[in-house]
């Protein structure tokens, strides 16, 4: 190849005629772009694989396309200078916007989806512990109204039927009643038929989800596990990692103390909530072992 041909300038499709109809499109981008972040959690520094969605609006119809590598290039400084907080997700969407001056564009927006790895404790054996891993999902947007954020996390946990608690303890109760009569009881063989046919009827319980969004303001730092250990406290029954038969027990404690509808879950954490965040929505799913089906709750807004 001669030198002379590699000085000529390559051309640029982009930048000639239209070759559709002109008009004004609301958002241009691109989707599913790999990126490694960090994030600060818990005192620890933690890199996230993560999937990012980055997009500008091209208002003007005689603009025929974006520079999608101007996207690119700023996303992967954006990724390398970690960690990661609203702060700097709202610097990156500015400078996006400012790339694409040429463009008329005035917004810009920037969705990252993850998982974040927790430690998680077994609830009575000491020294054992396992991990968790928590999908998180952030939207941000800059336009000439200002910067919005928010934070979304997908959180399990464990429900027990109220219902079908209670039409299990009537099963039981009939049972013993049917056994022992109405006379004087013997405390030991009392016990010894509990421990051989209590389960004779057991309430249906399932894992389950729930799914938090929060706004935050472009000052506010992430706190991912704070607002994960909010929920955990609320709803009392969070799936666990590593459990001895001590720890199984234990969990099997917890969830028939806090016996709970899809209805109860939400307000729970709705509650819990309230005190922290300005806006907040929680979506309970339970993902139900007696139906084909789920039963969900919603509560709260975000404008």
């Amino acid at each position: 190849m001669k030198r002379d041909s590699l000085s000529k300038p390559l051309p640029d499709v982009a930048a000639g005629p239209h070759l559709g109809s002109p008009m004004p499109l609301d958002w241009v981008g691109m989707q599913g772009i790999a990126l490694p972040l960090w994030l600060e959690e818990g005192g620890q520094a933690q890199q996230v694989h993560a999937w990012a969605d980055v997009q500008v609006d091209l208002p003007a119809p005689h603009v025929k396309g974006i520079h999608m590598s101007r996207l690119y290039v700023l996303l992967d400084a954006f990724a390398a200078a970690q960690p990661l907080d609203a702060g700097a997700l709202a610097a990156v969407l500015r400078r996006m916007v400012d790339s694409h001056a040429d463009c008329a564009s005035t917004q810009a927006r920037l969705t990252l989806a993850f998982p974040v790895l927790r430690r998680q404790a077994a609830l009575l054996t000491a020294g054992l512990s396992g991990w968790k891993s928590y999908p998180v999902r952030l939207r941000a947007n800059v336009t000439p109204q200002g910067f919005a954020l928010s934070l979304t996390v997908e959180i399990g946990y464990s429900s027990t039927c109220p219902c079908s608690a209670a039409l299990a303890r009537q099963l039981l109760a009939d049972a013993f009643a049917a056994q022992f009569g109405e006379g004087g009881i013997d405390g030991i063989a009392a016990r010894d038929w509990l421990q051989e046919h209590a389960s004779l009827a057991t309430p249906h319980s399932q894992r389950s989800t729930a799914t938090v969004t929060v706004a935050l303001t472009e000052q506010a730092e992430l706190d991912l596990f704070p607002l994960i250990g909010l929920v955990e406290a609320a709803l009392a029954t969070p799936l666990q990692t590593a459990v001895k038969r001590a720890d199984e027990q234990a969990f099997a404690r917890l969830n028939g103390a806090n016996l709970m509808y899809v209805e109860d879950a939400a307000r729970r954490v709705q509650a819990a909530l309230a005190p922290h965040y300005a806006q907040a929505r929680v979506t309970v799913r339970h993902m139900e072992s007696l139906h084909p089906h789920d039963a969900m709750a919603q509560a709260g807004q975000l404008t």
